[in-house]
């Protein structure tokens, strides 16, 4: 049960989170709910505000996403999934790929140890790269700075490179209509009980997946049609944005200079590398450049799913590009770290 405190203060980010996204909006920021109310957050935190969501909030807005994104789902989407095996086989080598120069850089021009810098350079799956730095003596604040500063920089960056280079899609293949709110209601919660399933199988992003699922499930075979209505979406768009700003709460100036700067020239790296593939895929397999972008940008899953909605891009392959690159960091993670960590990191987690 969510407690009088907690809403007094999921109040206030709702707040400065709405600031923020109508100041992004009226700046011509592109994807300004995400973008604005995560800088907004971000900086009350940085100044000692105290701002939260609830963990129940924040479950409801990753089902939302689920669900908003197999909206799109189309049975011509299986037909140009034809062209998708390649596309996956390139998100497998990207993330190796972004992994290792990440960890060259850290290690040897920021002189991060060998593991902090494995664990910083991780191209995604934040929770789980701090449960892991958990185990091992590596500097678990620059770690949490680093990769907060890589979701930050990508969820403000992606949407600038897509429109900066006219890639937003005007071609918007989610259904004009809006979802009956009953159905929408019965739809959230057979997709928050498909989610905690998940939860207990351990899959990576377990409730946004299953809004996914039975979203996509339910269109396909036209028991449900529409999108989300934009009165539920646009504020989980906002929250989302909140999230990511809250990540750099409690952080103080000081820690925040060094990593922050490493943090700022990892994302530069990666956007760089994850841009050259995306467009290499793209001319190969003749997907949207938008939607390869997004896809192989290693921000975080619940807020590229939520940009390529808002962008007009293919929610679909971004969603399960994103997906794979989280399940292949799952099984590659402890595999290098051993390879990297020296015997008192292992001894360590024992």
């Amino acid at each position: 049960m969510i407690t009088k405190p907690e809403i007094l203060t999921l109040l206030l980010t709702v707040v400065v989170g709405t600031a923020g996204a109508a100041l992004a909006a009226i700046a011509g920021i592109p994807a300004p709910f995400l973008s604005g109310p995560a800088l907004a957050v971000t900086m009350c935190g940085l100044f000692g505000l105290k701002l939260d969501i609830p963990k129940r909030v924040r479950d409801a807005c990753f089902v939302l996403v689920g669900i908003s994104m197999g909206t799109s789902v189309t049975p011509e989407i299986f037909h140009a999934a034809k062209s998708w095996p390649l596309s996956f086989v390139a998100v497998v080598v990207t993330v190796v790929l972004l992994l290792y120069c990440g960890y060259w850089l850290l290690h040897y021009v920021f002189r991060y140890d060998r593991t902090t810098a494995m664990l910083a350079a991780s191209p995604g799956h934040l929770s789980y790269i701090i449960s892991l730095s958990a185990e091992t003596r590596s500097d678990l604040a620059s770690i949490s700075i680093i990769q907060s500063v890589r979701v930050l920089a990508l969820t403000l960056s992606v949407p600038l490179i897509v429109e900066y280079f006219d890639l937003v899609s005007t071609d918007i293949s989610a259904p004009a209509a809006a979802m009956n709110p009953v159905v929408l209601v019965v739809t959230f919660a057979c997709a928050l009980l498909l989610g905690m399933l998940f939860i207990r199988w351990r899959f990576p992003a377990a409730l946004l997946l299953g809004g996914m699922v039975v979203s996509v499930a339910t269109h396909i075979t036209g028991f449900t049609a529409g999108a989300v209505p934009p009165w539920a979406i646009q504020p989980t768009y906002i929250l989302i944005g909140c999230l990511i700003g809250l990540r750099f709460y409690n952080v103080s100036i000081g820690e925040l200079k060094r990593a922050f700067i490493a943090g700022g020239v990892l994302t530069i790296v990666v956007v760089g590398i994850a841009g050259a593939i995306a467009l290499t895929i793209s001319n190969l397999t003749g997907v949207p450049l938008n939607a390869v972008m997004i896809a192989f940008a290693p921000g975080g899953l619940e807020t590229m799913a939520a940009m390529a909605i808002m962008m007009h891009a293919d929610a679909t392959y971004v969603g399960s590009h994103h997906i794979l690159r989280l399940l292949f960091l799952s099984f590659l993670m402890p595999a290098v770290l051993k390879r990297t960590s020296g015997p008192e990191d292992r001894d360590a987690g024992k």
